[in-house]
């Protein structure tokens, strides 16, 4: 069912799409996870499917914008980025396929589970704080390629960029830093969303109107967030420790909400 677009749902399309785009331009990530509960719950979308679909497309527009910032100041390694974002494409088609044949609430449910395992796994302190040289090697090659494809699976099966698995797959698999593997994911972010809402576009499932509000939000967001990102290089734990304190958060909402009806 579309949903009816008065000026207060365009107002909170547009302040959701800024959210997101803080998120991803400071930590690479999490501006993902929270784009479909955004759409659920503060625009009132429906449908889970339709929110997901349109939550892929939006944030991986607001990906590419950011990643242009990045870019420009150099904190992209492009080598590793683009290995694990060709790696984990096919697997982002293979899952929004079976995230299509889940019902919604089963899928929500799952979804809060992945967002809490990796939350609690990035509390952990690192053991280095990677290398902010890193380069592309053979062993890298082969620590990036399985990584990339797994993470690019979960991002298609939860509709989302995959930046909260794709920053810590990048620091584990290619060792590299906070501040460049935010900065690499969203390579991915965009790779894995443009995938994964194809897929669901197919189905009908993408609110083209929801995009482009959420684009614009974001890349107000984005301008923000890429200052923030500028700001926590050199405190990496603490951006770790404060992104995964916003997933837990989350995915214990959506756990609490899902559960209710699964049970």
């Amino acid at each position: 069912m579309e949903l009816s677009l008065d000026l207060t749902a365009m107002l909170l399309t547009l302040m959701s799409g800024a959210l997101v785009g803080v998120l991803l331009g400071t930590f690479g990530g999490g501006g993902s996870v929270l784009a479909a509960p955004l759409l659920l719950y503060v625009v009132g979308v429906g449908d889970t499917h339709l929110a997901l679909g349109t939550s892929a497309a939006g944030v991986a527009a607001i990906a590419l914008f950011g990643l242009l910032g990045h870019w420009r100041a150099g904190r992209v390694k492009w080598a590793c980025a683009l290995t694990f974002a060709l790696a984990g494409m096919g697997g982002a088609l293979i899952g929004a396929s079976l995230a299509k044949a889940t019902a919604d609430d089963v899928l929500l449910l799952a979804f809060s589970g992945a967002m809490a395992a990796v939350a609690l796994a990035m509390f952990r302190k690192p053991k280095s704080l990677g290398d902010p040289s890193v380069s592309m090697t053979k062993g890298r090659l082969a620590r990036l390629l399985p990584v990339g494809g797994v993470v690019g699976g979960a991002s298609g099966f939860f509709g989302i960029g995959g930046g909260f698995l794709i920053v810590p797959g990048l620091m584990a698999a290619a060792g590299m830093t906070l501040t460049h593997a935010a900065a690499a994911s969203l390579v991915s972010v965009a790779a894995f969303g443009a995938t994964t809402s194809a897929s669901y576009a197919v189905s009908g499932l993408v609110d083209a109107r929801l995009v482009v509000l959420m684009l614009a939000g974001g890349a107000m967001g984005g301008l923000l967030g890429m200052k923030l990102s500028a700001a926590l290089e050199g405190r990496q734990q603490l951006g770790r420790r404060l992104f995964a304190g916003m997933i837990l958060l989350v995915a214990a909402f959506i756990a609490v909400d899902a559960g209710t009806r699964v049970f």
